[in-house]
């Protein structure tokens, strides 16, 4: 048995940032998501988020001086061409029969990384990582996660960059997205043992950065906070009772029909020791 508790043999203690946000938000679609998997169609914003992610990220393969927006543009009917490479169903979301419609795509998510260039200099920015898997182990439990950016100064110094392509978030939204930043920093601080200097979202859909700087004790703070979820997590796997918790976030869940909270039935909890559960 592990340092956290796990009861359940096959069970893998092991937590990204959105499984953490899913059971925190609500246990059922936790349960959903990671118990029986069902299935969620791509929408054309998680797509297009997608896109201008891997725009972004190539974008750094180019010599500082060719970071140009035009560069930019250039990048997207490649980038997209792999992802329906990847994940042949989202074609479903753009018709490229029609390229009226198709350049219409391209230029959705080309407002969103002009955005950024407003607010960052891709000329002048040399990133030590990009799109960076991270992982560590705190008593058992397994932390892991991907990074967006991560900057580094000569003195060693690390900058911690996520891109979000909706707008910032209200303030009851805003500590959400900062406890997906502290998560990556705390698992830094466990591989590097330096706290990061700087955590950084950078919203491209009204352009506006919000910056974070974490001290030791936010990231301990973070640490016991993950310790007690996964506590929670298990607890609720070996009974089966994960709780729906309603609330505004209810009208983006694909999954109402089989919530009690909208009067459905969830199927059957699947056999949980017949296969083996990563949540991460």
């Amino acid at each position: 048995m592990s340092a956290v508790g796990s009861k359940v043999p096959s069970m893998v203690a092991a937590l990204s940032p959105s499984r953490a946000s899913d059971f925190m938000q609500c246990p059922l679609l936790y349960r959903f998501r990671v118990l029986d998997k069902l299935p969620e169609s791509a929408t054309p914003a998680m797509a297009r988020g997608t896109l201008v992610h891997a725009v972004l990220e190539r974008l750094f393969d180019l010599p500082a001086r060719q970071r140009t927006r035009e560069a930019a543009g250039g990048l997207l009917p490649g980038q997209w061409e792999r992802m329906l490479t990847e994940r042949p169903e989202l074609a479903e979301l753009v018709d490229d029969s029609d390229p009226v419609r198709l350049q219409v795509w391209y230029d959705e998510a080309l407002r969103l990384i002009e955005r950024w260039f407003t607010l960052e200099d891709p000329t002048r920015l040399e990133p030590a990582e990009r799109e960076l898997y991270v992982e560590t182990e705190v008593d058992g439990l397994t932390l892991r996660g991907y990074v967006d950016r991560l900057d580094v100064a000569p003195d060693g110094r690390m900058r911690v960059v996520d891109y979000k392509t909706g707008r910032a978030p209200g303030e009851s939204f805003e500590a959400k997205a900062l406890f997906q930043m502290k998560f990556y920093a705390l698992v830094l601080w466990r591989l590097h043992g330096r706290v990061p200097t700087r955590l950084q979202l950078v919203y491209l859909g009204n352009a506006e950065v919000v910056a974070y700087e974490p001290a030791e004790a936010d990231l301990l703070a973070v640490e016991r906070k993950l310790k007690a979820l996964w506590l929670a997590i298990d607890r609720a796997t070996t009974t089966g009772d994960f709780r729906p918790k309603p609330g505004r976030l209810c009208n983006w869940c694909q999954h109402q029909t089989l919530c009690p909270a909208f009067g459905g039935t969830p199927p059957a909890l699947p056999d949980m020791a017949a296969r083996p559960l990563d949540a991460g």
